[in-house]
């Protein structure tokens, strides 16, 4: 595509002096290790706990289902993958243990309502959240319940976890940061409006975006306001970090970056031609940052300027969230199509059409992906092994 003409048509707005690219790939070089999934794992929501989206090795171009579980509802969480064991949870109010291997059920664990939170698997607990406002810590070994704790909203966000505390927010406008061990409750921020995202956990510091149209810098020891940058519209996407640097997009079809240790907004952008909110969480790696958009467009743009480097048009919009494997990006439609685009270009290079509506976002760990749907049936997709070389 003609990237020049497409930009002629961008409202592109810089505020504040963005850093040169070469001092954000050298940042990003330095935290290649901690923000992407471990070769083996991707433990929580966006794979890590800076939410980059990105997995830690690549996948082939061509996949083929490798096994299938049909599950007796909808699933909208995204699956966590550790140890050899596939975790998610479903519309039937359970969450449910996989064998990464065949697809056979280890166990399944009532929940207390319909499960879209995503879980986070971490020093042997299941963390996850559910429709009636519970937040769950279970054995992963077994499905055995440890600890409830009750909030006054529903619970869509995934928990965050460092130094045995866990971070997750509600749809009853409160963060929360409890033990990991017990449940219990540490301290709690709260806002003027509903938590969707999931939170941020950088070093001592949980960085949240919230529908009060703030992205707010809190401490993690206890949960005091370091900082608030405003955004100017609702978001309930994950901020993927990388350094100082905040990425995210909001309802009000604003694609950011903010500098969240400075408190500043260093670049946006709208597409004035083609107006729709961002529900995807962005992927971040090696200088690119990408996401899909309700106008059916994925988005790759310079991370440090906010140019825009390409984009590809999809049959149907992306609620769910890109995720980066070597230089392939790997984003699902509602249509139920997912797409591989060459990171470089934006080109198609595979699709799948699993036939259910897709919101769930991608997991890549154990040599899979894994994706689920709206009805209900959980793909485990591999190499192709009768593909030629």
């Amino acid at each position: 595509m003609d990237v020049g003409s497409s930009l002629r048509r961008l409202s592109f707005v810089v505020a504040g002096v963005a850093l040169p690219l070469a001092a954000v790939l050298t940042a990003q070089g330095a935290e290649r290790d901690s923000a992407a999934a471990s070769t083996s794992s991707w433990p929580m929501f966006r794979g890590n706990s800076r939410q980059t989206g990105v997995a830690g090795f690549e996948l082939p171009d061509h996949l083929a289902v490798r096994w299938r579980f049909e599950a007796p509802g909808g699933i909208v969480s995204t699956a966590a993958v550790v140890d050899g064991a596939v975790y998610v949870g479903c519309d039937d109010e359970h969450l449910y243990a996989l064998d990464a291997a065949t697809g056979a059920v280890r166990w399944k664990y009532a929940a207390k309502g319909p499960i879209q939170s995503s879980p986070t698997v971490i020093d042997g607990m299941v963390l996850f959240g559910d429709d009636d406002g519970t937040i769950h810590g279970v054995r992963a070994a077994t499905g055995e319940g440890v600890w409830t704790f009750s909030t006054d909203g529903q619970v869509f966000a995934s928990a965050n976890v460092a130094g045995g505390r866990a971070v997750v927010g509600s749809y009853d406008g409160t963060l929360y940061c409890l033990s990991l061990s017990a449940g219990r409750l540490l301290w709690k921020y709260s806002t003027e409006s509903r938590i969707h995202a999931s939170a941020a956990v950088v070093d001592d510091v949980v960085i949240v975006a919230g529908c009060d149209e703030h992205v707010r810098i809190l401490s993690l020891a206890d949960g005091s306001l370091r900082r608030a940058v405003p955004m100017g519209a609702v978001s309930g996407v994950s901020p993927a970090i990388v350094g100082s640097r905040a990425f995210l997009a909001t309802y009000g079809e604003q694609v950011m970056c903010i500098d969240w240790q400075g408190g500043s907004t260093l670049w946006t952008f709208r597409d004035e031609a083609n107006k729709a909110p961002f529900l995807g969480s962005p992927a971040v790696s090696d200088g690119w940052m990408v996401i899909g958009g309700r106008d059916r467009r994925v988005r790759a743009f310079d991370a440090a300027t906010g140019r825009q480097r390409w984009e590809f048009t999809a049959p149907g919009r992306m609620d769910s969230s890109a995720v980066i494997s070597g230089r392939r990006v790997w984003i699902p439609t509602s249509e139920g199509i997912l797409f591989a685009l060459d990171l470089e270009t934006g080109r198609e290079v595979w699709r799948f059409e699993a036939g259910g509506s897709i919101s769930a976002s991608p997991t890549i760990g154990d040599g899979l992906l894994i994706l689920g749907t709206h009805d209900g049936v959980l793909y485990a997709l591999g190499a192709d092994r009768s593909a030629a070389p």
